[in-house]
């Protein structure tokens, strides 16, 4: 019985990247080494022993390369050059080293949908229409001309970050693609020259001076339809539209994975079992494998964005929209689901760089019991669910989002031009920018971008010894949301964390590789509840996410005992659970 259950799911096949826990770091925002301000690659190095300490496996650093900083260093100048505020190629290449000596691994970023504007390349490209490296970008004539003889973009689609995904250049006269920002034209992946240059450049060096792979940025947007047709009106205000699937999982995205990955193995003699986990962001389930199944020849693993996605409308993310906990449910096992009975493999997570705090958005900030209980309740939903599992920076201190600020303490650039087009349409006292607001305090990227609190000094947490850092504290390290404070406190959310992970290693079979993923009592909406196997093993997990009492029932099919939870050890037939109480139970 338990080898055919076993043979029909092949993901259960071992490897390192399956296993870690990996860590995602913000260089910007993670510890100044020579107070100027900044976090830097010096910083990150010093704070190696507290990563071990706590259970990771693998970094994954944010860009940290040569950059006019328009979007955080996700504009990139030169792949092959740090950014000087953070430090120098030695210092890069020191860190990789001193990583592995730890026993970790780590990767970088790899940012191939776009660069800068002040990358050589896209100079060259801009400098006349007839230069050799004009195709390597997005060109495009006006369609036409407005009354006024202003040229009217290509089509409607909208930038992520507010506007036309259209920039006119004056000298050229022709509309050049973007994204995101204006100062970050969009590679034309159809050429084949910008291709080898690309992955020399951005993917070949950083393997051959030892990275054990990629977090591959805007993964699923290389491809778009043919003929950049306008996208279909999804949001009646705006004058430009999200172009959804005609940008997203495009005609040749697969092919152009495969591509890149054939480079990857070509570049490195030692047979580093790499990891590479794309950022997808949304994919059906016959995409979610092609990118990920393991004779595919195309990524490790992929970020499925859907469950980040709840709440936020889908003609504006700014908009917020009611949900409900099965809404989360199910949004959240769209990432794993379809693994089921395949050898593609998924990811756990609940933050990053892009993202609010988990515990505001999913949990229960308003005390410091309830972000505490709900810290560790989230804390033990990612550690019980199949696939790789990523924790970002703050995460693992049970970090909150920022109280109180205005839009001017705001520092992402996606906020500030959102708000100024919003404001410059109906009025900074609109009901549309209260609203945007409102949005901005749940979900914007800056909740997570703040400076680390390594501890409760002031006036900034030990991020820095004095000088002003480049972006404003979370006030909260005062509180006990530091580093410092919660290792000295047993029954912190950091030592919770850090029992969590030791427990998912220690039952890594069930945890990590667990099948047959069940929703109990799916309707319930305060209770999360869930069963799945491995062989033999059966893991039961309830989860209250409320802040009252809750019952729940054991399965009765099974004799579970329990396992791993958020509070004390619970008595033998206890089946109330407290407010944002997690409990595992195991049966064999």
């Amino acid at each position: 019985m338990a080898a055919t259950t076993l043979h029909l799911h092949p993901e259960t096949k071992p490897e390192w990247w399956k296993e870690a826990t990996v860590y995602q770091i913000y260089p910007a925002s993670f510890k100044d080494s020579n107070n100027d301000g900044w976090g830097d690659l010096n910083g990150i190095k010093s704070k190696l022993g507290y990563l071990k300490d706590l259970g990771v496996d693998c970094i994954w650093i944010c860009p940290f390369y040569e950059s006019p900083q328009k979007d955080m260093g996700y504009d990139i100048a030169d792949y092959e050059k740090v950014w000087s505020t953070y430090g120098t190629n030695k210092d890069i290449f020191d860190l990789i080293s001193e990583v592995h000596s730890m026993g970790m691994k780590i990767l970088v970023d790899l940012v191939l949908c776009y660069t800068s504007d002040q990358n050589k390349w896209f100079k060259e490209s801009r400098s006349s229409t007839d230069n050799p490296k004009r195709d390597w970008f997005m060109w495009k004539k006006p369609k036409g001309y407005d009354k006024s003889g202003k040229p009217i973009p290509p089509n409607n689609w909208r930038s992520f970050f507010g506007g036309s995904s259209w920039e006119y250049d004056k000298k050229t006269k022709e509309f050049y693609f973007h994204t995101f920002t204006v100062e970050q034209p969009d590679y034309n992946w159809e050429n084949a020259e910008c291709r080898a240059a690309m992955f020399e450049n951005a993917v070949g060096y950083w393997l051959r001076h030892g990275v054990d792979g990629f977090r591959i940025d805007v993964g699923g947007m290389y491809s778009k339809v043919a003929g950049l047709p306008d996208a279909p009106i999804t949001n009646p205000k705006d004058e430009y539209q999200m172009a959804g699937e005609l940008s997203q999982n495009g005609p040749r995205i697969h092919e152009y994975h495969k591509l890149m990955h054939h480079y990857m193995m070509s570049q490195i003699d030692d047979k580093r079992d790499l990891l590479t986990v794309g950022e997808i962001g949304t994919a059906d389930d016959k995409n979610q494998f092609l990118y990920t199944g393991a004779d595919r020849g195309e990524l490790s693993e992929m970020f499925n964005c859907k469950h980040m996605g709840i709440g936020k409308s889908p003609a504006f993310k700014y908009d917020m929209v009611p949900f409900t906990l099965k809404d989360f449910k199910l949004t959240l096992a769209d990432s794993f689901l379809w693994v089921n009975g395949t050898n593609g493999w998924s990811t756990a997570f609940l933050e990053n760089h892009d993202q609010g705090r988990s515990v505001s958005r999913f949990g229960n900030d308003s005390t410091p019991e309830s972000r505490a209980a709900s810290g560790k309740l989230l804390a033990t939903l990612l550690i019980a669910l199949t696939g790789t599992l990523y924790v970002y920076q703050g995460q693992e201190l049970g970090c909150v989002n920022c109280k109180g600020w205005k839009i001017s303490d705001f520092e992402d650039i996606e906020c500030r031009n959102n708000y100024r087009i919003i404001s410059e349409k109906y009025g900074k006292d609109s009901q549309e920018v209260v609203d945007f607001k409102k949005g901005v305090d749940i979900i914007s990227r800056d909740h997570s971008r703040t400076p680390f609190p390594w501890s409760s000094e002031k006036p900034y947490a030990g991020f820095t010894d004095g000088a002003k850092p480049w972006f404003k504290i979370n006030e909260l390290f005062k509180t006990g949301i530091n580093a410092a404070d919660e290792i000295k406190d047993p029954n912190s959310v950091l030592n919770f964390w850090k029992r969590a992970l030791k427990f998912r290693k220690a039952n890594k079979d069930i945890l990590i590789y667990g099948y047959d993923f069940e929703f109990i009592d799916l309707e319930n909406l305060k209770l999360f509840s869930f069963t799945k196997k491995y062989g033999f093993k059966t893991l039961f997990a309830a989860l209250n996410f409320s802040d009252d009492d809750l019952k729940f029932t054991l399965p009765e099919d099974k004799s579970f005992n329990f396992a791993f939870g958020t509070h004390s050890l619970p008595k033998q037939f206890d089946t109330v659970l407290r407010p944002w109480e997690a409990r595992l139970y195991l049966a064999e």
